[in-house]
């Protein structure tokens, strides 16, 4: 499960001639971004606008743009540490998901979730209550509005799940971030591999049903009630194979990629998960027949237009996974981030590289 996807010689560039993506009169192509190099996947990608964010990886680094990726800035360079998951409120206040010990070698910290309220030049351990969180995976950002004392405010809530192997907590602020509680969901699922609310109230979680992969069965849980209780609303049929990542352009239409670790290359099918109805139901839909493609991370930017990253390429999309094309977004893209504007909408993909498309309208 994971077990870090090596890729082949640090820095070397698998960026191929220019592969556009197409609808009407529009085209885009990937453009790699000037980063430090890293052997290995990267697991996370944060914007807080077309300008500003930040992306880690499994070296203890962090690094900061205020160019839309132009430029990167070192904010963090902590060996031991595991920067898995990302997640910021605004340009001042964000979080860090570390991995923790245990599950991939040389790392050594044990703190789960660090908070910064200075834009990454300092971070602060998180405390959290209730039973101990191992490590995270993903972080979750709900910004919602909401009518207090007469007057329309912001609440934002923050939740952070892991992890890959078990065991599976979720720890949940309501506050923004200032006090955490968690939450042992081990009954439900063997692992949380990525967290999504919709609204307040709807949210969901990438597992598996068994620590053991060659076990386990892709699972997705569904809440309607905020967290309070859980439902399992697919699981898959196949061993060797967990949940990894979602996208939700719209309330009620999101994907989720279905990673396949089955050794038997005759098992080549590879397949991801839809739902049209907020959840409710999930269809899988095929995305290529090739034992080599292990797919990450996916990316929406409306219900028909999107991106799967995976080894050794990407695919992307124009029907709503109908059909699906070889594009050249970066090996083993793990996390996608789709950041609307009002000159178009910026994309961002992290995986041995770092990419942007930037599409008009």
């Amino acid at each position: 499960m994971d077990r870090r996807v090596f890729l082949g010689t640090a820095g070397a560039s698998m960026l191929v001639p220019a592969v556009t993506l197409a609808q009407g009169n529009m085209a885009a192509a990937w453009v790699k971004l000037p980063t430090e190099p890293y052997r290995g996947k990267q697991d996370d990608i944060v914007f807080v606008d077309p300008m500003t964010g930040w992306y880690g990886n499994g070296a203890g680094k962090l690094f900061k743009t205020t160019d839309g990726g132009q430029t990167w800035v070192k904010q963090l360079d902590r060996p031991g540490t595991f920067v898995r998951a990302l997640g910021f409120v605004d340009a001042d206040l964000g979080f860090l998901g570390n991995i923790g010990p245990d599950y991939f070698p040389g790392v050594t910290d044990t703190t789960p979730l660090y908070r910064t309220r200075d834009g990454g030049a300092t971070w602060e351990p998180i405390t959290i209550d209730g039973p101990a969180v191992t490590g995270i995976c993903a972080i979750d950002v709900l910004k919602t509005r909401f009518i207090n004392a007469g007057v329309l405010d912001n609440r934002v809530t923050v939740r952070a799940g892991g992890r890959v192997g078990g065991p599976a907590l979720l720890a949940t602020s309501r506050d923004g971030g200032e006090t955490w509680t968690s939450e042992d969901l081990s009954s439900l699922t063997a692992m949380i591999l990525d967290v999504h609310f919709v609204d307040e109230r709807i949210g969901f979680i990438c597992g598996a049903t068994d620590t053991d992969v060659a076990q386990s069965r892709a699972l997705i849980l569904r809440t309607g009630d905020g967290g309070r209780t859980w439902s399992r609303v697919y699981e898959g049929s196949r061993p060797f194979e967990l949940t990894w990542k979602m996208s939700f352009p719209t309330e009620t239409t999101g994907y989720v990629t279905v990673q396949s670790y089955n050794p038997d290359t005759t098992v080549s099918g590879r397949v991801f998960a839809k739902t049209t109805d907020g959840g409710l139901t999930w269809t899988e839909m095929p995305l290529i027949d090739n034992a080599a493609v292990r797919e990450f991370g996916i990316g929406f930017i409306d219900e028909n237009r999107g991106w799967i990253g995976a080894v050794p390429n990407g695919f992307a999309t124009t029907d709503g996974g109908t059909t699906w094309t070889p594009v050249q977004m970066g090996n083993a893209v793990n996390k996608i981030r789709v950041i609307h504007h009002d000159g178009g909408t910026a994309v961002f993909a992290i995986g041995v590289e770092v990419h942007r498309l930037d599409l008009p309208g």
